[in-house]
């Protein structure tokens, strides 16, 4: 899908590798998505320049 990314982060909570789709049409975003793995939420803040993904933290949410 044209202005998506996939983009590969660690957990915070159990370290496993998950894979989060990052829409980047969007400048900066900030969302709370559940881990795949455990179920825990994550608190993702993701920036993108020129399309593309810039920089993506991820912290334990809520």
């Amino acid at each position: 899908m044209a202005g998506t990314e996939e983009a590969s982060v660690e957990c915070p909570y159990c370290g496993e590798a998950i894979t989060i789709v990052v829409d980047t049409s969007v400048d900066e975003q900030e969302y709370v998505e559940d881990c795949s793995v455990c179920c825990r939420p994550i608190e993702f803040t993701v920036t993108c320049a020129d399309g593309e993904v810039s920089e993506i933290e991820a912290e334990k949410g809520g």
